[in-house]
């Protein structure tokens, strides 16, 4: 599904599996990026779906991850070994990835494990940029729903677009969320007067007015 001239969305509950959240490719030139990787029960589709937007598996340079919930990281392996893409989580989330903690990252909640994941770049900075081509790709440490949630923005074109994924939390003990620091994650997100969400699963709102009000509702 095509959002703008270098964002599509190629996973989630109804591209290719009901446990996948979204997954969304970033492309620019001879190179792309993926937002998360949803179970991996849908991977192949995932993958049919990245090749239909014309890019071919070896041009996905990073898979960026903005959390460590198997619903968004379970097919990232996979993802990792036919592209031979970088995964990139913040730290505080990657400690978890890691060590394929089956509590904290959701695994057992979906009826499965996660086998440890290595992550090649373990973020620490409150805010750190990585190139796709010629578009500059902002992380941004939002922390709240988990300890190292993160969110990205891109500009393409006119339109900055916010990969929020999970705005809508939830909050949970044994997800070792906070509800402070995610408060303070949804008023960083409004600041950043998106034109474009895209949430990992309540899908795409358009309009910086509509993307704002929906941040909001969950104040």
């Amino acid at each position: 599904m095509r959002i703008t001239d270098h964002v599509y969305q190629v996973g989630g509950a109804e591209l290719s599996h009901p446990s996948d959240a979204g997954i969304f490719l970033i492309r620019e030139g001879s190179e792309a990026a993926l937002i998360d990787a949803g179970t991996g029960r849908g991977h192949d589709l995932v993958m049919r779906n990245i090749q239909s937007c014309g890019v071919a598996p070896e041009r996905i340079r990073f898979l960026f991850i903005t959390h460590c919930h198997f619903d968004h990281t379970g097919g990232a392996q996979r993802i990792k070994d036919e592209t031979g893409c970088d995964l990139v989580a913040h730290a505080l989330d990657a400690i978890y990835l890691e060590s394929g903690d089956p509590e904290v990252t959701a695994a057992s909640w979906y009826g499965s494990t996660l086998e440890p994941l290595s992550i090649d770049i373990a973020v620490t900075e409150k805010e750190q940029s990585f190139s796709v081509g010629n578009l500059a790709v902002t992380m941004f440490h939002i922390p709240g729903h988990s300890p190292g949630s993160s969110a990205f923005t891109v500009q393409s074109h006119d339109r900055m677009v916010l990969f929020g994924q999970d705005v809508h939390g939830p909050l949970n003990a044994v997800l070792l969320s906070n509800r402070d620091d995610y408060i303070q994650s949804l008023e960083l997100l409004i600041s950043l007067n998106a034109d474009v969400l895209c949430e990992g699963h309540f899908g795409i709102y358009e309009g910086k007015e509509r993307v704002r009000r929906f941040i909001e509702s969950f104040l």
